[in-house]
């Protein structure tokens, strides 16, 4: 049975290169932009944008997100991984999905930001996510916040001035804080990944 991937559309995701490294990797996503289309196996929360906005907008879908990652898997991806977090500190202070405890907060002063381009991952635990990807293996980042939390959610980091949680994971609800659609042939590995985790669970 070929597994079914929704792509939650709330007017600011990066849908295009999402949905086209899906297709490479021979599955066709369904774009999800009302309640009813949530009839899918696996759900992806992309983002690009500012915290506040993302919230906003993703207002209508929050109840029924809250009851489907109870069931499937999600991976949210950069403004998408940082809406999983408790709250975040951009431009003021806004609550967020809190599916993952932890607050998303600015990069430390004097560093160039946005943190943009390439930048290696430290693998810190085991998980189906991270199969067959080298550890400290370069992703592309876009971003000027980033989420903080117990180590016990964080399955990789990245240094930047700081080191902050680049992947993280709660039970099945993923989060990249950058960007694995960008990010050659071990975003597309990551995405095939979640994948699989998502036939693992039908």
């Amino acid at each position: 049975m070929a597994v079914k991937i929704g792509i939650i559309d709330y007017g600011m995701g990066n849908l295009k290169s999402v949905y086209k490294a899906f297709r490479f990797l021979k599955t066709e996503p369904i774009f999800i932009d009302k309640e009813e289309d949530f009839d899918c196996d696996g759900l992806i929360l992309p983002g690009v944008g500012a915290f506040e906005d993302g919230m906003k907008n993703l207002a209508p879908f929050i109840k029924i997100l809250g009851k489907e990652v109870k069931e499937k898997p999600l991976l949210g991806i950069c403004l998408g991984m940082q809406m999983l977090f408790s709250d975040s500190e951009e431009n003021g202070f806004f609550k967020g999905l809190d599916f993952i405890p932890g607050s998303v907060k600015k990069l430390p002063e004097g560093l160039k930001v946005p943190h943009m381009g390439w930048n290696s991952v430290e693998f810190l635990d085991d998980d189906p996510l991270l199969l067959g990807i080298k550890n400290e293996s370069y992703f592309y980042f876009v971003h000027s916040y980033a989420p903080f939390c117990s180590p016990d959610y964080i399955l990789g980091e990245t240094e930047y001035g700081i080191k902050f949680p680049s992947i993280v994971a709660k039970d099945f609800i993923y989060g990249t804080q950058f960007h694995p659609e960008k990010s050659g042939e071990s975003g597309l590995k990551l995405l095939k990944n979640f994948i699989s985790i998502v036939e693992s669970t039908i």
